[in-house]
């Protein structure tokens, strides 16, 4: 494999951000997601409204950026930054002792022909390492319950489903996502 790294992300990365981002939805979720949304995220409207959210999130927040590079190859990136109340909230909505030292992993995509190269162990370290750094204690990703390969990801990370489900409306169908909670320490294996 040639030198794998990560980087914050700078504003001249957004195009590439948002060029990763849909290229991997339309391919990783196609069971997941209705066709109509999918085909929403092929145009270049679709490409020019994300890179916009990820030049504003790069340059202003709330989450920090990380770009992982195979070589001269952008492949994945990830999000993450103080989890909002509502996102760290119980099942039940009343907000976590610790919510102020609670980060949310809101994006980890790495393009599924770089995936199982390490790509995002990389991603999840630097950005959990930013985080301990901001304060934080933990963190929570949510993660669609029928994406099998991102619940084995964040499992093989030591993290645990917590118990707090949430449906989202995918364009009139239901996706179901599980909260996962864990550590900010990411060890490595070579």
């Amino acid at each position: 494999m040639a030198e794998a790294t990560v980087r914050p992300a700078e504003p001249s990365d957004a195009a590439e951000i948002a060029r990763i981002q849909l290229t991997t939805w339309r391919s990783a979720y196609a069971d997941l997601l209705p066709a109509e949304v999918l085909d929403a995220l092929g145009g270049q409207e679709a490409a020019a409204e994300a890179a916009g959210t990820w030049l504003h999130t790069i340059e202003q927040g709330p989450a920090r950026v990380f770009l992982a590079f195979e070589g001269q190859w952008c492949v994945g990136f990830c999000a993450a930054g103080q989890a909002p109340e509502d996102e760290s909230a119980d099942a039940t909505g009343i907000p976590v002792p610790d919510a102020e030292r609670v980060a949310l992993v809101s994006t980890l995509l790495v393009e599924p022909r770089w995936g199982r190269r390490g790509h995002g162990g990389r991603l999840v370290a630097e950005a959990g390492k930013a985080m301990l750094a901001a304060g934080m204690a933990r963190g929570i990703a949510w993660v669609a319950e029928a994406d099998k390969a991102s619940l084995g990801f964040w499992e093989r990370a030591g993290w645990v489903v917590d118990g707090t489900v949430r449906t989202l409306d995918a364009s009139g169908k239901p996706l179901r996502e599980v909260r996962l909670t864990g550590t900010l320490r990411f060890e490595l294996e070579d």
